[in-house]
C-alpha cells in the first residue's frame, strides 16, 4: 500500500505469490485488509478477501475492517465485507457498532446494507447511546427515517433524559428534528430522565444553543412560545445568548443558520409569544440580582442590550414591570447585584448609561428603591461605574434616597469601599465620585464607612417583613 496507486495491485499479487501472509499484522494489529479498507480501495479489499484475508481481524484497539468501512461510508466495501460474514455487532472499545458508525457518517446505502444483513438497530454503546441518536445529532435525516422505520427506539430517553430529538435540536439539525416530531413526539415535552427530573424543552434548547432557524421551525410545528420548562421561556434565554456574562470569558454560542436573534424574536412574538412574560424561577442569592419575576425587558436592560430593548418595546413590552424584589429595569441596567465590579457584567458602563437614558425617557423613576433597599446608585457602586453615578445624579438621583443602607447594611459608599459579595477591593474612582457628590450636597462623609455595616443590618432587620424574594407579585 505504500507503493504508487498504479502498482498497488501488482505489488500485492507478487507478495502473495511469494508466500507473504495475507493476515500478517503490524505491531498494533493492523492488517493489509484494514489498510485497503481505510484507503477506500474496493479492488484491493476484494483481492485480499479472495486470498483468504480474515474479515474479522481486530487490532489492539478493537478496530475491525467493517468499522473502518462504515466510518468511511463506503457501500461497496461494506457489501464485500458483509458478504464474507463480517461480524455485524463487533464493536469498538467504547461499544460503537458498525451501524452506529454508519449512522454517524450518514450514507443511507451503507445503513441499508447493514439493516438488510440483520444488524441490531437498537444496540447501545458504553454510554447507552444508539445509532438513531448519532444520526440525529449529525442531521442525517434520511438515515434517521431509515432507522426509525426499521424499528429504532426514538422515544426512550437515556438516564440523563436525552433522546434523538434533543440531540438533533442541540446541534441545530432542523430536518432530523422535524422528522422525529412527525413520528408523533410532543414538541413541548421537556428533557427528563432518571438522573435529571426536568430540563429544557426543544424550543428552549434550540435557543440556548443559538439555533434560531431550528427554533423557528419548532414554533411552526406548534411549539408553545411561552412554555417555561426550567422556569424560563425562550425569550428570556435570548438575552444571555445574545450577551453572556463576561465573567468566565464564555462567547455566545456559535449557532447555525442565517436567521438572526432579533428576527427570531419577531417570529416568536408572531406565534403568540408574550413579551411581558415573567421568569417563574430565576436566580437569587446574597446581594445578587433576583431574576425571578423579571421580564426579558428587565434582563435585556441588565445586559446593556439596547437593540433588544427597543425591539421589545416595539412588540409591546411594558418597561415598568419589576422583578420579584421590586427592582425595575433601571436598577437592573445600573448594575444592582454583585457581578464582579463591572468586569463580569455583560454590558459596559457606557451601554448602561445609554440604556438608562432610554428608560428615563420612558418615564421610569431614577429614585426607585427595591425591597432590598437597593437604588440605581447602589448598582453603579457595585460595578465601579463612577460616570454612571454622575449621570444618575445629573438626571435627578437624590442623595437622601440613595445614601441609605440596603438589606445588607451597605450604602453606595460602603460598597465602593469593598463591602460586597465576591469582590472586596475598594475602587478609588468610585469612592472619590461619591464623596464629591455627597460633599456638594452638604452630606457628611464618614471616615470609616465600614464600621456602620453591622448597625445598619440590625436596623434593617427590625423593619417589617416583605414578600419573599422568590415570589412573583
Amino acid at each position: 500500500l505504500e507503493q504508487t496507486p498504479g502498482t498497488w495491485m501488482q505489488a500485492i499479487r507478487d507478495l502473495l505469490k511469494s508466500g507473504a501472509s495475507v493476515n500478517g499484522k503490524q505491531p498494533d494489529g493492523m492488517t493489509a485488509l484494514h489498510w485497503a479498507t481505510f484507503r477506500d480501495r474496493a479492488d484491493l479489499v476484494r483481492l485480499l478477501l479472495d486470498s483468504g484475508a480474515d474479515v474479522n481481524a481486530v487490532t489492539e484497539y478493537d478496530v475491525r475492517p467493517l468499522s473502518l468501512a462504515c466510518e468511511n461510508g463506503n457501500a461497496e466495501i461494506v457489501r464485500l465485507l458483509v458478504q464474507k460474514h463480517a461480524d455485524l455487532e463487533a464493536s469498538l472499545a467504547g461499544g460503537e457498532t458498525p451501524l452506529m458508525l454508519a449512522a454517524r457518517t450518514g450514507k443511507p446505502d451503507v445503513v441499508r446494507i447493514l439493516l438488510d444483513a440483520g444488524a441490531s438497530v437498537n444496540a447501545r454503546e458504553r454510554r447507552q447511546q444508539t445509532a438513531v441518536m448519532w444520526a440525529a445529532a449529525e442531521g442525517h435525516t434520511e438515515v434517521v427515517l431509515q432507522l426509525v422505520d426499521a424499528g429504532a427506539d426514538y422515544q426512550t430517553p437515556l438516564l440523563s433524559g436525552w433522546t434523538p430529538l434533543f440531540f438533533a435540536v442541540r446541534e441545530g439539525r432542523t430536518g432530523a428534528a422535524l422528522t422525529l416530531l412527525r413520528k408523533g413526539l410532543d414538541v413541548d415535552a421537556p428533557l427528563s430522565g432518571e438522573q435529571r427530573q426536568r430540563g429544557p424543552n426543544p424550543l428552549l434548547l434550540a435557543v440556548q444553543n443559538g439555533h434560531f432557524e431550528t427554533a423557528a421551525a419548532l414554533l411552526q410545528h406548534g411549539a408553545n412560545p411561552n412554555a417555561q420548562p426550567m422556569g424560563q421561556a425562550a425569550l428570556h434565554a435570548i438575552v444571555s445568548v445574545r450577551r453572556p456574562v463576561r465573567g468566565d470569558g464564555d462567547p455566545p454560542p456559535v449557532g447555525s443558520g442565517t436567521l438572526g436573534s432579533l428576527d427570531f424574536v419577531r417570529q416568536w412574538a408572531g406565534h403568540g409569544g408574550d413579551v411581558n412574560l415573567r421568569l417563574e424561577k430565576g436566580r437569587s442569592g446574597f446581594a445578587d440580582f433576583t431574576t425571578t419575576g423579571a421580564t426579558a425587558f428587565v434582563l435585556a436592560a441588565q445586559s446593556g442590550d439596547l437593540p433588544l430593548l427597543k425591539l421589545l418595546l416595539e412588540l409591546g413590552a411594558d418597561p415598568s414591570i419589576p422583578n420579584a424584589d421590586g427592582a425595575s429595569a433601571i436598577l437592573a441596567a445600573a448594575g444592582v447585584g454583585d457581578l464582579g465590579s463591572g468586569l463580569e457584567a455583560a454590558g459596559t458602563e457606557q451601554e448602561a448609561i445609554e440604556v438608562i437614558r432610554v428608560l428615563l425617557e420612558l418615564g421610569l423613576d431614577v429614585n426607585v428603591v427595591d425591597e432590598n433597599g437597593e437604588t440605581a446608585v447602589h448598582g453603579a457602586a457595585y460595578q465601579n461605574w463612577p460616570e454612571l453615578i454622575r449621570f444618575l445624579v445629573a438626571h435627578g438621583a437624590r442623595v437622601d434616597v440613595w445614601n441609605q443602607p440596603n438589606r445588607w447594611g451597605w450604602t453606595p459608599l460602603i460598597i465602593a469601599h469593598g463591602y460586597r459579595e465576591g469582590n472586596f477591593r475598594p475602587d478609588a474612582a468610585t469612592i472619590a465620585c461619591l464623596e464629591e457628590i455627597m460633599r456638594a450636597a452638604n452630606v457628611s462623609v464618614p471616615e470609616d464607612p465600614g464600621r456602620d455595616v453591622e448597625a445598619n443590618q440590625q436596623s434593617w432587620d427590625r423593619k417589617p417583613p416583605k414578600a419573599g424574594r422568590n415570589s412573583i407579585k
